[in-house]
């Protein structure tokens, strides 16, 4: 008997729909069902690499952790990673598939939907309980007849669905009944419980509100979740557009990560900002960067693109004054194939353009070709550049996504690939300056290894507190508050019965 559907749609975009999920997976897990999560079509250019080189968006992979089991290729059937305002590179069933407009994308909806059903079935076979994610709002009333990912999952599931309003940007009775209202009487008969979401304040002010949802509505409220502060990364840039700064105090180490236009996996920098003593702060412009004893490029989706943005403000000269100063410099993946000489895409993968100078503060130079590199990734530190000496010979872990080739001399690569998908590899990655100041590598999730990070921010002036925890121990433990702060405000009882699973209670 297939496995059990619980589908979680949201009244807008950043309405929570995901950390709700990663909550539910961890909850169902810990009471001894097989779970995991899905979300049919995700937009996002952060990604994670499944053990097998699969491609996700990086919610369904944390999702996955969260349920206590590996991360497959049929959690996220399709990815969609923008390169333009109207252009994503599309991931089907975890590898590139095509490049397309947006117009052009929902003239395969047929087959893409063959996918996504092949997909779901797949999961449910194999689970107890599949727990759906939607996507942005499922009443865009323009766009139903293209739908993928929410109440055509939801109905060809005949699932039960959970809605959820975000009560802190405000109008959560408009986001909720309206959805309500706007639904199709057979999509609303799907709708079984309603979650207030963010909520800030005395809950008791607001059984006034519960009252009214439930009786225009005509569904229940299942759970008035509170703002939760958690260790769980963001699915998609959204959340750092309007960030600053993670908020510090004086005296700390300052970090800041270029804020490209098409960032990448910026997730990378959580273990930095969860360190004492570190701010990790966003920014896009010249006058934003002040005197940071560290400057992060990060990884993009388009390179080319964001290089050209970074020049256009001056940043590439801000940079390197910084560098010449003694700052702290570090590329990850396009980051560091945009600080080296020079970038060149003579089959014009990423656009027009057929090279551009780098920053020129390392040694190497890309080639972009047409296959992509997708790897569960492990190195070996084998240099004694500046902070790099009191690590070497660790092994680190990590993950590659990116379509080019870096290239230098050699003799200033700081990384020795050990395996790549759990296969044995050689070759070096990375490169680094002789004084350990700017450096640059594809591997991201770098800086979840503690060893390595500390030593980096020690070669900094900042100065380790507490004992050194797992990036394991760091994820489980977010899990596990996260869970306890959204069951302690469910009604329990009822969701069971929602799903199918009174027993459980």
């Amino acid at each position: 008997m297939p496995a059990s559907v619980l589908m979680i749609l949201g009244t807008t975009s950043s309405a929570g729909k995901s950390l709700l999920v990663t909550a539910l997976c961890r909850i169902y897990a810990r009471r001894g069902l097989r779970v995991a999560p899905f979300k049919a079509q995700n937009m996002s250019n952060n990604a994670a690499v499944c053990i097998d080189g699969a491609e996700i968006g990086r919610a369904q992979y944390t999702q996955a952790l969260a349920c206590g089991i590996e991360p497959r290729a049929e959690m996220n059937p399709i990815l969609l990673k923008p390169e333009a305002d109207a252009r994503s590179q599309v991931i089907v069933m975890g590898k590139p598939w095509g490049t397309l407009p947006a117009r052009h994308y929902y003239r395969h909806k047929g087959e893409l939907w063959q996918t996504v059903t092949a997909a779901l079935d797949s999961l449910r076979a194999d689970v107890d309980l599949v727990i759906a994610e939607g996507a942005g709002s499922p009443v865009e009333m323009n766009l139903k007849k293209s739908d993928l990912v929410n109440m055509a999952v939801a109905k060809y599931a005949q699932a039960p669905v959970l809605l959820a309003g975000d009560i802190d940007r405000g109008g959560v009775f408009a986001q909720l009944l309206g959805t309500l209202w706007l639904l199709e009487p057979d999509e609303r008969t799907l709708v079984k419980g309603l979650l207030v979401n963010k909520f800030r304040g005395d809950l008791s002010l607001f059984s006034e509100g519960i009252r009214i949802l439930e009786e225009r509505g005509g569904v229940p409220v299942l759970g008035v979740i509170p703002y939760l502060d958690h260790g769980i990364p963001e699915e998609d840039a959204v959340a750092i557009e309007r960030q600053n700064y993670h908020l510090g105090s004086p005296g700390d180490l300052d970090i800041a990560v270029v804020r490209l236009p098409r960032i990448s996996n910026f997730d990378d920098f959580d273990p930095l900002a969860a360190e004492p003593g570190v701010r990790v702060r966003y920014v896009d412009a010249p006058q934003e960067l002040g005197q940071p004893d560290g400057v992060i490029v990060p990884g993009t989706k388009s390179t080319l693109a964001d290089l050209a943005w970074l020049k256009s403000r001056h940043l590439d000269e801000a940079i390197r004054q910084l560098a010449d100063r003694g700052a702290a410099v570090i590329g990850i993946c396009g980051g560091y194939q945009m600080l080296g000489e020079r970038i060149a895409d003579p089959q014009h993968i990423e656009g027009a353009g057929d090279e551009m100078p780098g920053l020129g503060l390392l040694p190497v130079e890309t080639t972009f070709i047409g296959r992509k590199s997708t790897y569960q990734t492990q190195a070996r530190i084998c240099t004694t550049a500046g902070w790099t000496r009191d690590v070497i010979g660790q092994v680190v872990s990590g993950y590659e996504i990116h379509m080019g080739e870096t290239r230098g001399d050699g003799k200033r690569a700081w990384l020795e690939l050990v395996s790549r998908g759990g296969e044995p590899a050689t070759g070096l990655d990375g490169a680094i300056s002789l004084d350990g100041r700017v450096w640059g590598c594809y591997l991201h999730g770098l800086f979840a290894n503690q060893g390595l990070r500390r030593a980096w921010l020690g070669s900094m002036g900042w100065h380790a507190s507490g004992n050194l925890t797992s990036a394991d121990g760091f994820q489980d433990e977010a899990f596990e508050q996260l869970a306890d702060g959204v069951e302690a405000s469910l009604d329990r009882a009822r969701l069971d019965a929602v799903i199918g699973l009174a027993h459980l209670s």
